[in-house]
C-alpha cells in the first residue's frame, strides 16, 4: 500500500522543490498526478520512495495541502512564502530593525543611481521609500545605535542612515564595498569582493582578513562568539561558507555548498544560509560547534534564485530572491 512518511522541507516559495518520502509509491506506468493548494504541480523526479515536487507560481502564501491521486492517508501540508515585497533589486539580505520593520534595496545596475535606494516595509507589509541618493546600495546592517548603514559597491563606500532618511558617509575607499556586519566592540567589518575584509571604526579602516575574489557581493555575519562568517561566490560550482576569528584567521566549514550567498544567525544561534546552485537551491541550516561544522547543512526552506534571508525580533523568517521578498510567520 503506498505511504508517505515525510515531508522535506515544510518551507518553500513559489517555484521551490519539496520532497515527499514513503514508499510503494506507483510509477511504473504513468506518474501519479499531485496538487499542492488545489493547483496542479509537476513531478521533477520520482521513485517508488521519493517524488521531487515544484511549487507552482501561482500559490499563495500560507499553508497548502499536497495532494497525491489515489493515495489514501494523511494530508501533508507545506508553508508557502507570501510575496511581502516585490518590484526590488536585492544584491545581499534584507534586514530587520528593532520594530519589525524590514529594509529592502534597490540596487540597480552598475553606476545607477535609482530614484529610491532603500525601502521600508512596515509590519502590516506597507512598502514606503526611505533613502535616496546611494548609488548602487548593497548590504546592510543595524549598528549598534539602532541605525541603519549601506554599503555602496559603486563608491567603495558606506553611508549611516538616520531615521528620517538622510545619509552621511562614514567610511570610504573600501573596494567594491558588499557586506557589513558589526562586533559586540562595534567594529565594522566590510567585505571587498575583490579579496579583503575591512575593519572600520571612526571612519579609519584597516585590512583584517584575506579571502579568495568573488563574483558577486561578499556577504557578512557576526556571532554572538565573535567569529565573523562570509560567503562568497567565485566561478566554481561550489564554494565554502568561511570563519574568521577575533584575530584575523581564517578557516572553513566542514563541507562546501553551492554557491552560497545571503546569510544570517537565526533565533536558535544556529547559522542560515543561502545554497544557489540550481537544483538544491534554498535556505541550509548550518549548526555549528567550536571546531567548525561538520554536521550536513538542513534544507528548510526550497526556493529557486534566492540571494538573501533575515529573522526579525518576533521570529518572522524573510527570504529574498532579487526582486521579492518573502515572509514566514
Amino acid at each position: 500500500m503506498p505511504s508517505i512518511s515525510s515531508l522535506r522541507p515544510h518551507r518553500a516559495v513559489c517555484g521551490g522543490r519539496v520532497t515527499l518520502h514513503g514508499q510503494s509509491f506507483r510509477i511504473e506506468d504513468t506518474l501519479p498526478g499531485v496538487s499542492i493548494g488545489g493547483v496542479p504541480a509537476r513531478l521533477s523526479f520520482a521513485t517508488s520512495e521519493r517524488l521531487v515536487i515544484t511549487v507552482p507560481r501561482e500559490l499563495e502564501g500560507g499553508p497548502s495541502p499536497i495532494r497525491i491521486a489515489g493515495l489514501p492517508g494523511d494530508t501533508p501540508y507545506v508553508s508557502i512564502g507570501g510575496a511581502w515585497a516585490t518590484g526590488l533589486h536585492q544584491v545581499d539580505s534584507p534586514v530587520f530593525d528593532a520594530g519589525g520593520n524590514l529594509f529592502v534595496t534597490y540596487s540597480g545596475s552598475r553606476g545607477q543611481e535609482a530614484p529610491v535606494s532603500i525601502f521600508r516595509v512596515t509590519a502590516g507589509g506597507t512598502r514606503e521609500p526611505y533613502a535616496s541618493g546611494i548609488v548602487n546600495p548593497t548590504s546592510m546592517v543595524i549598528g549598534p545605535d539602532g541605525r541603519l548603514y549601506v554599503s555602496s559597491r559603486f563608491e567603495g563606500a558606506v553611508y549611516r542612515v538616520s531615521p528620517d532618511g538622510n545619509h552621511e558617509q562614514v567610511a570610504s575607499n573600501l573596494g567594491v564595498a558588499c557586506g557589513l556586519a558589526f562586533d559586540a566592540d562595534g567594529w565594522l567589518y566590510v567585505g571587498d569582493r575583490s579579496g579583503t575584509i575591512f575593519r572600520v571604526r571612526e571612519g579609519h579602516a584597516t585590512a583584517f582578513a584575506s579571502l579568495p575574489p568573488s563574483v558577486a557581493a561578499f556577504h557578512l555575519a557576526m556571532s554572538q562568539s565573535g567569529d565573523l562568517f562570509v560567503t562568497a561566490p567565485t566561478l566554481g560550482s561550489y564554494d565554502y561558507v568561511y570563519r574568521i576569528d577575533r584575530h584575523g584567521q581564517v578557516r572553513t566549514l566542514g563541507s562546501q555548498m553551492g554557491r552560497p550567498q545571503g546569510l544570517a544567525f537565526g533565533p536558535d544561534g544556529a547559522l542560515y544560509v543561502v545554497d544557489a546552485l540550481a537544483g538544491s537551491s534554498g535556505l541550509y541550516r548550518v549548526p555549528l560547534t567550536d571546531a567548525g561544522s561538520d554536521v550536513e547543512p538542513e534544507l528548510i526552506v526550497a526556493g529557486t534564485t534566492l540571494i538573501g534571508v533575515a529573522w526579525g525580533p518576533a521570529g518572522e523568517l524573510v527570504v529574498a530572491s532579487q526582486d521579492t521578498a518573502y515572509r514566514f510567520d
